[in-house]
C-alpha cells in the first residue's frame, strides 16, 4: 500500500465510518434507532449550550436546514424538548431530554468498546499513539 496523504485521508475516512456505523448498529440494538453520528454531535451541542437551531448548526459546521432537519429527528424522538423562547416567540429554545442524556451516555460506552476492541487488535498503547498524534495535529 501506498503512504501517501491521499491514502492516509481514506484510511481516517474508514476508520471513522467503521465507528460511526457499528455504534449505530449497537445503538439500535439499545433501542436508540436511526441514531447517527451527526445526531449526537448536535445533542452535545445543545448540552453544551447551543440553544436554537441556528446555533445548533454553527456548532456542528451544517447549513440551518441540515441542522434543523437533525433537531427534528431529535425533537421527534424523544431525545431534545422544544420550548418557547420567552424573549422572543418567534424563537424556541432546545433543551436536551433524560432520554437524550441517555442516549449520550450510551454513545459514549459504545465509543469506549470499539476504542477497547480496536486497542485488542493492535494494543492500548499504538491507539493511544494514534490519538495522542492526531489530537497535536489538529491543534
Amino acid at each position: 500500500m501506498s503512504r501517501n496523504g491521499a491514502d492516509l485521508a481514506l484510511l481516517l475516512l474508514a476508520g471513522f465510518r467503521h465507528m460511526a456505523e457499528e455504534a449505530t448498529v449497537r445503538l439500535t440494538a439499545r433501542g436508540h434507532p436511526g441514531v447517527r453520528p451527526a445526531h449526537d454531535f448536535a445533542l452535545r451541542a445543545i448540552a453544551g449550550g447551543a440553544g436554537t437551531v441556528s446555533e445548533v448548526g454553527r456548532r456542528t459546521s451544517v447549513s440551518k436546514q441540515a441542522a434543523a432537519k437533525t433537531v427534528a429527528f431529535l425533537e421527534e424522538a424523544g431525545y431534545v424538548r422544544r420550548t418557547p423562547d420567552g424573549r422572543d416567540r418567534r424563537r424556541s429554545q432546545l433543551t436536551v431530554t433524560d432520554r437524550g442524556v441517555s442516549l449520550m451516555s450510551e454513545g459514549e460506552a459504545v465509543f469506549d468498546e470499539l476504542r477497547a476492541e480496536w486497542e485488542s487488535l493492535i494494543g492500548r498503547d499504538r491507539v493511544a499513539e494514534v490519538q495522542t498524534a492526531l489530537e497535536r495535529l489538529l491543534e
